[in-house]
């Protein structure tokens, strides 16, 4: 939902609730007082901007690294958020969840505000060996205000010459393979070093998300959007770090990844040689 529809729905579901006998105050049968929406024409001119934000999809990537980011970046009033794939044709996650494009990379805005790239398994490692890929992050990533990205973004990212001499993180399991792609890794939710802001794995893409937000408007803009997506984590277990989690736990997940290594390693000297050849000049 858009801000504008956000606002148009706050409105009407006042109205709605106003008129509902279901509301009526008990006892005396008259229509419970809803108080009346805030007045949004009384926001401040900076909460409006003009952002250009390419979003990056590739088959096999992980849907929550991408949906929780774009929740947020699409609640930036005037900014526009793209969508942006090979082709136009709708890109499958990891958990078969399709999401459509908007533009190909071709048609992708040359001067971006946010460049952001999202994780995966499988997926990440094949984008990893992909030469149209690379060429287009190291390009539009040059130029790029904020180059960011959520859990195994980043290791795309660092495949494309973005992260060398950053500081950055990633799901915490792949944490030692940014120092293959000359990033210093930091165990923490959101990381940023200059123009770079990567997320920590998948959920942490709400966090990173929400930052952004806070960072490019303000704490009040930012809180307003927390508290439209009601975001106030609560989770059932607590599981979520190898810290927090039962050791046999976190054994089993690690032990998930003993693949992921040596495939992200071969992907990632493929990649060197895309960078020797098709880099040189690219602005880090």
């Amino acid at each position: 939902m858009k801000t504008t529809e956000r606002r148009g729905f706050l409105r009407a579901a006042t109205a709605a609730l106003a008129a509902s006998p279901w509301l009526a105050r008990a006892g005396d049968g008259q229509p419970a007082q809803v108080a009346a929406p805030h007045d949004m024409s009384a926001m401040p001119a900076s909460w409006t901007g003009k952002e250009q934000i390419g979003m990056l999809l590739y088959p096999g990537m992980t849907a929550l690294d991408f949906v929780g980011p774009q929740h947020m970046f699409a609640s930036l009033m005037g900014a526009k958020v793209h969508h942006v794939a090979k082709t136009m044709t709708p890109v499958v996650s990891d958990t078969q969840l399709a999401f459509l494009p908007t533009v190909t990379m071709d048609q992708c805005p040359n001067e971006l505000d946010i460049l952001f790239v999202p994780g995966g398994g499988a997926g990440t490692i094949t984008a990893m060996q992909d030469a149209q890929i690379l060429a287009f992050l190291a390009d539009r990533g040059s130029r790029a205000k904020l180059v960011t990205s959520v859990c195994t973004g980043s290791l795309l990212l660092g495949a494309a010459g973005l992260l060398q001499g950053y500081k950055a993180t990633t799901h915490w399991a792949t944490h030692p393979l940014l120092a293959l792609v000359g990033a210093t890794p930091v165990e923490a939710r959101v990381v940023q070093d200059r123009n770079r802001i990567t997320g920590a794995g998948v959920s942490a893409g709400l966090d990173f998300g929400l930052a952004i937000v806070g960072m490019l408007r303000d704490a009040d803009y930012a809180q307003t959007v927390q508290l439209l997506a009601e975001y106030a984590p609560q989770p059932p277990f607590n599981a979520g770090t190898p810290r927090t989690a039962p050791p046999a736990i976190t054994a089993m997940v690690a032990d998930m990844f003993k693949e992921f290594d040596p495939q992200v390693r071969a992907a990632l000297t493929a990649a060197k040689g895309f960078k020797a050849s098709a880099g040189q000049g690219i602005k880090k």
